[in-house]
């Protein structure tokens, strides 16, 4: 299985549907919150599957805001990650993943692409195709899963990245704090 992984596009999909055409054989997109009108619009859009996670712009604010998605690999916890904390380190998330028995947790909200396993948990976020943070270009994983291994790629756009300074406080409020 071969899995197209975007997170925080934030109303921005154009790029994410370039990407997807550009790629070959992908069984299934994840869509892993800000926004859930991005997800929808994706799933109207492209000829493949969706699985997709509310996030904090999309007013989720229950711990249950969370999806097992179950492959030949084993289980795979997707969040957003705002509710698990993320940007103050992975410790829940990974506690979280691990009591629900999951081999894997794909996560965003930070919009800091990573991929790393942490005592056989594998740890995956894509970052954000349209708001990347520190000077980075957007980024999107792909994923390929087998009945023995879970393979992830961060990859980058190739376009230079145009940085957008985002107005309303409230807006920044609730995309930048983590009490949400």
């Amino acid at each position: 299985m071969r899995i197209l992984v975007f997170s925080d596009t934030h109303g921005k999909i154009d790029k994410a549907v370039e990407i997807y055409h550009q790629l070959q054989e992908i069984d299934l997109i994840i869509h892993l919150g800000d926004l859930w009108n991005d997800a929808k619009r994706l799933k109207e859009l492209l000829p493949v599957s969706l699985l997709s996670v509310r996030g904090n712009m999309d007013g989720a604010f229950s711990r249950e805001e969370y999806q097992i998605f179950e492959t030949e690999y084993g289980k795979i916890y997707l969040s957003h990650g705002h509710m698990e904390n993320v940007k103050q380190g992975l410790d829940h998330i990974m506690y979280k993943a691990e009591s629900l028995g999951c081999r894997a947790v794909f996560f965003g909200h930070t919009h800091i692409p990573l991929f790393r396993q942490v005592e056989g948990l594998y740890l995956l976020n894509p970052g954000s195709l349209s708001l990347p943070v520190g000077g980075r270009k957007g980024s999107y994983a792909v994923v390929t899963i087998t009945c023995d291994s879970l393979n992830a790629s961060i990859l980058y756009e190739e376009a230079p990245q145009t940085q957008k300074t985002e107005s309303g406080f409230l807006k920044n409020l609730l995309n930048n704090s983590d009490r949400f």
